[in-house]
């Protein structure tokens, strides 16, 4: 019995395709994406487009842009190399384009406030890899690996009252 039902659901979806007109045209904006451009990771921009990430780390904020060029990395209107005046904050940060092979085929821009310089490092170093997975969806497995696209979501313990600080006590007097 089982069978017959489906041998006639299959009939019967096959010739509701035949009596059914085809429509071509999209339907609104609602239905799927076209195959052509869902096969294409990387679409060329167009003419000034950016791919944006947002970085947050400790109280710092890192809106980073990037775009196919020649490898310039602007920090606040300054050269990566000014603004970050620590070894460590610019390895790491130059670790991610080392990583995903984008070392110099793309242009970097970044407005960053809050927090310290560290602080800063790490919220473009998040927001870096974010527009980096938006320009090239190849390259999320790489940055998942080497948890770039890991948020650091430690913050500063606050301060608790009676205390003199998030931790520390005054000194207890048994006398």
């Amino acid at each position: 019995m089982e069978n017959t039902n489906t041998t006639e659901t299959s009939l019967n979806a096959s010739s509701n395709e035949g009596n059914a007109p085809m429509s071509t045209a999209p339907s609104g904006g609602l239905g799927h994406a076209p195959a052509s451009s869902a096969s294409a990771p990387n679409p060329k921009p167009k003419q000034g487009h950016w791919w944006w990430g947002t970085g947050r780390r400790k109280t710092a904020v890192a809106r980073v842009r990037i775009k196919p060029g020649d490898g310039k990395f602007i920090v606040n209107e300054r050269p990566m190399e000014k603004f970050f005046n620590e070894e460590r904050d610019r390895k790491d940060i130059l670790n991610v384009l080392k990583v995903t092979n984008t070392e110099g085929r793309v242009d970097i821009h970044v407005n960053t406030h809050g927090g310290g310089f560290t602080g800063q490092a790490g919220a473009v170093l998040l927001g870096l890899a974010r527009a980096l997975n938006k320009y090239d969806q190849t390259l999320e497995p790489i940055l998942r690996e080497n948890n770039f696209l890991t948020r650091d979501s430690r913050e500063v313990e606050r301060k608790k009252y009676g205390q003199a600080g998030a931790r520390r006590r005054i000194q207890f007097s048994k006398r």
